[in-house]
């Protein structure tokens, strides 16, 4: 093991971008939202970063990286980054271990934000503070150590394979967000999705980032990583393209936001894949997703359950295609350390792919009931109908046009605060 200065540059890139993607989760979940919970919605991936960080540094990263404990967890050697430095070790053969470290901080800063897309514009702030607080130390960090630690599901054990979080990230968030809308119930008025530039904006951000999200994960600049990059792009291309083409045929025209929202569901699903498949089943993999995950989304209004911004259909589905098909597709030709295609990895890919969806819906169930029964989860009916941004936030995102050149929409009166202009 040695550092390598080429590797470490790359990880160093691939940690930004990764990073990158958490403002363009705002956006894109922002821009899908009404205008009276852009602030809200776009402040709950914000926070995140902070309170996320900040766990993963003093316990979480030592509960799903440090030395493992039966396959289960990995304790408590490496609380507040202990003896985590620049020394080579077995995660981190070619990098210094605090870049490892801080890499796989941004995965676990990103997931449980993903989960706040499925409860928009009706969750308390303070409630979505503890529980992804809660969420990130009880779901995540278990999943990631059982997957990539050396836990029982990862090479240690049942010898599955997720290379950048199909499971770990994907399926975990959109079991959980489905969890979160059965417990917390529907919202009682549903808004369309107020700006779709910032929808596609965000999207795009989201692309852009998910190359370090999915090549970093090879953890250096070699032929993997160059795999996951080029099927990245391929599966994203091929999700966006088939959704699409399904949007076209059901309704008629074809809208921006499927237009994004195929692209992100073509990435969830190649996102285990990613470093294991030949570029050829990437386009499968993304373009089956597409199809499959629209699908999904539709069906929520037919099983009555209120997934705002379609966490359920576009991750926990989709990172549930691109577990189950790696196991179809996966070449050592592309990576040796990975798994070869056939019976035997599809029915390891299986059992993580009911892993992936058990283990964080029925925990994120219990976090909800101390949640509710601590701080409280659900703000009042008076309170969503004037909306989070005030509500919760007193603040407003759009202060002008929407009272001068939209009369016919009620509005709250804005508070009078310190920062308010005297005028409009």
């Amino acid at each position: 093991m040695y550092l390598n200065a080429g590797d470490t540059a790359w990880m160093l890139v691939a940690t930004a971008l990764v990073f990158f993607m958490m403002p363009g989760l705002a956006l894109f979940y922002g821009g899908l939202v009404g205008e009276k919970n852009v602030i809200a919605t776009m402040a709950q991936s914000f926070i995140a970063i902070g309170i996320v960080s900040v766990l993963w540094i003093v316990v979480g990263y030592s509960l799903a990286f440090g030395p493992d404990h039966s396959g289960v967890i990995g304790g408590f050697q490496n609380a507040m980054l202990r003896g985590v430095g620049t020394k080579p070790t077995s995660f981190a053969p070619h990098i210094p271990p605090l870049l490892f470290m801080a890499f796989q901080m941004m995965f676990a800063v990103i997931t449980p934000a993903l989960i706040a897309g499925a409860f928009a514009e009706r969750m308390r702030f303070r409630g979505y503070l503890l529980f992804i607080g809660l969420w990130s130390l009880v779901v995540y960090c278990p999943f990631a150590h059982w997957v990539w630690g050396g836990g029982f599901l990862g090479a240690s054990g049942l010898h599955a394979v997720d290379f950048a979080g199909g499971s770990v990230v994907h399926e975990l968030a959109g079991a959980s967000a489905l969890a979160a809308v059965l417990y917390i119930g529907p919202r009682r008025r549903l808004d369309r999705p107020h700006n779709v530039p910032l929808v596609l904006l965000g999207a795009g951000i989201l692309w852009f980032g998910w190359f370090g999200f999915n090549a970093g994960s090879a953890g250096g600049a070699g032929n993997v990583a160059v795999s996951a990059l080029v099927n990245t792009q391929i599966g994203a291309c091929a999700g966006m393209l088939a959704w699409m083409a399904i949007e076209w045929n059901s309704r008629g025209k074809p809208s921006g936001v499927g237009i994004a929202t195929g692209a992100v569901a073509g990435l969830a699903a190649i996102t285990p894949a990613s470093g294991y498949v030949p570029t050829w089943a990437a386009l499968v993999i993304g373009g089956g997703a597409g199809l499959i995950c629209y699908g999904a989304v539709q069906l929520k209004g037919h099983l009555h359950y209120d997934d705002a911004l379609d966490v359920v259909g576009v991750h926990m589905v989709g990172g549930f295609i691109g577990v189950i098909l790696t196991g179809v597709f996966a070449s050592l030709a592309v990576n040796a350390l990975g798994a070869s295609g056939g019976v035997v990895q599809f029915g390891r890919q299986a059992v993580l792919a009911v892993a992936g969806l058990a283990w964080p819906f029925i925990m994120t169930l219990v976090i909800l009931w101390i949640t509710d029964k601590t701080v409280g989860l659900r703000v009042s009916s008076d309170e969503e109908a004037t909306g989070l941004d005030l509500g919760e936030h007193a603040e407003v995102a759009y202060e002008w046009p929407w009272d001068t050149l939209q009369p016919e929409r009620s509005r709250a009166p804005i508070p009078e605060t310190p920062t308010k202009r005297a005028s409009r």
